[in-house]
């Protein structure tokens, strides 16, 4: 079947999208993926158990998040181990070394401009890249160039960076007054500094419907990304949005799809955050059937369809994030060395 073009593929229906996926158009040549298990949380299938040590999240806000999300609110950075300080941080990244982590991801709350306040940590995350050569990710929610020159200096291995495509959606569940023009000038800032950048853009984060992910995906294929990490809401007990419905798996597909066919050279994952149980078994499948060169604690089922469809497997603890440095053979430490 020939590949059609991504704006025929999101006008396609379910059976004309089922369609595309089973014939095989969009699969990799050749078929290799690779399977992440960080130390976000437990993993283990008959395949692979994931280690609490390798690659462990930090929160340098702790529990505290301007925004409050209606989706989050704030209750993910409660599975982060807290770091409030620069001090406190060098200290939590020797004891992580020490218990064996090869790496880290920086994390945190936002302040009220959609920032995650990394600027005071920038000296800190290059001590920790000198002294106990961790690979260090950040996530940094909205950036501008003289934080990501900051981060490039330190040595960061990778940025992390939600994209919404949609200014309604920004406002309703992000509970901000930015529009996608400041995440456009965030990529900017990001390939301007020259850092390794690997957006993500959540499927259905408006409640659970389609709305943006389409100029998101535009916004981040302008940008040249290392590599592009999709994701799908799911709700989280506790928080407003929690017996929202999240998009079904063939919209997570229909997404992926178009991302792959936007950006055919750039590595694409599926990313930790999307819906479990049955749900996420079909996404799963659907996702390497869309081309994904990675999935992040993939279902039993997905594993078991790769091999006998031939892909060679592998699998990694740490974040899949890491995929644009796996692919490339290339080892991230040394990327952002200047």
């Amino acid at each position: 079947m020939k590949k059609p073009s991504l704006h025929a593929v999101w006008r396609m229906n379910d059976a004309e999208l089922l369609g595309l996926l089973d014939s095989g158009a969009l699969m990799p040549q050749p078929r290799r993926i690779r399977f992440y298990a960080p130390s976000f949380m437990h993993y283990k299938t008959s395949h692979y158990c994931s280690s609490t040590t390798d690659f462990p999240t930090i929160s340098v806000t702790g529990q505290q998040c301007a925004l409050q999300c209606r989706h989050c609110g704030s209750i993910v950075l409660n599975t982060m181990h807290p770091a409030t300080t620069p001090e406190k941080l060098i200290e939590v990244c020797k004891e992580l070394k020490e218990k064996g982590a090869a790496g880290c991801l920086i994390s945190g709350g936002c302040l009220p401009n959609g920032s995650v306040p990394l600027n005071k940590f920038t000296e800190a995350i290059k001590q920790i890249k000198r002294e106990l050569g961790l690979t260090v990710f950040v996530h940094t929610g909205i950036v501008d160039f003289e934080t990501a020159r900051a981060l490039k200096k330190a040595r960061v291995d990778a940025a992390l960076i939600d994209i919404i495509g949609s200014n309604e959606t920004i406002r309703e569940i992000y509970n901000m007054n930015v529009t996608v023009k400041d995440y456009e000038e965030s990529l900017e800032a990001l390939k301007k500094a020259n850092l390794v950048f690997v957006p993500h853009v959540i499927v259905g984060l408006d409640y659970g419907k389609l709305k943006g992910e389409m100029h998101a995906l535009e916004m981040v294929s302008k940008h040249d990304p290392s590599a592009l990490v999709i994701i799908a809401f799911m709700p989280i007990h506790g928080t407003e949005m929690r017996n929202v419905q999240p998009p079904e798996p063939l919209e997570v597909a229909k997404v992926l799809a178009t991302a792959r066919l936007m950006l055919p050279a750039t590595p694409l994952v599926l990313g930790c955050m999307r819906p479990r149980g049955t749900h996420r078994t079909e996404t799963d499948i659907l996702a390497t059937k869309a081309g994904v060169n990675a999935i992040a604690f993939p279902a039993e089922e997905a594993i078991e369809y790769a091999e006998t469809h031939n892909y060679e497997v592998a699998f990694s603890p740490v974040c899949c994030a890491q995929i644009y440095s796996d692919l490339k053979g290339i080892s991230p430490s040394n990327v952002n060395q200047e």
